[in-house]
């Protein structure tokens, strides 16, 4: 029988706060990886968003896309909430992951 695919639907912010950028992957640890060290020039690039503050999963692909999109439709207070619901404290949820914190800290 083939290993059912899992799909994350993730926020990551940067050192502060302050910015917050809505991703989907099939592979999450992977994909903060790649986030934290910076290995795909982009928005996290650029806004230095390397602290993972939430994510959820599904077996669905289609529930994942839809469920990033709306996310990505919310106004930043409801997102804010969304987050503080699961991480009132904010904190890299990264180690939970088994990644490294400080090994990628590039305030």
């Amino acid at each position: 029988m083939p290993k059912e695919q899992q799909y994350f639907v993730y926020l990551l912010t940067n050192w502060n706060n302050k910015v917050m950028y809505v991703g989907m992957t099939n592979n999450l640890v992977r994909r903060v990886y790649e986030h934290k060290s910076e290995a795909v020039k982009g928005f996290t690039e650029k806004y230095k968003e390397h602290k993972l503050v939430y994510f959820e999963e599904t077996s669905d692909v289609h529930a994942a896309i839809a469920r990033e999109k709306e996310i990505k439709r919310w106004r930043r207070e409801k997102k804010n909430a969304l987050v503080f619901q699961g991480n009132p404290t904010w904190r890299d949820l990264s180690a939970d992951l088994g990644l490294p914190y400080r090994h990628f800290d590039r305030r």
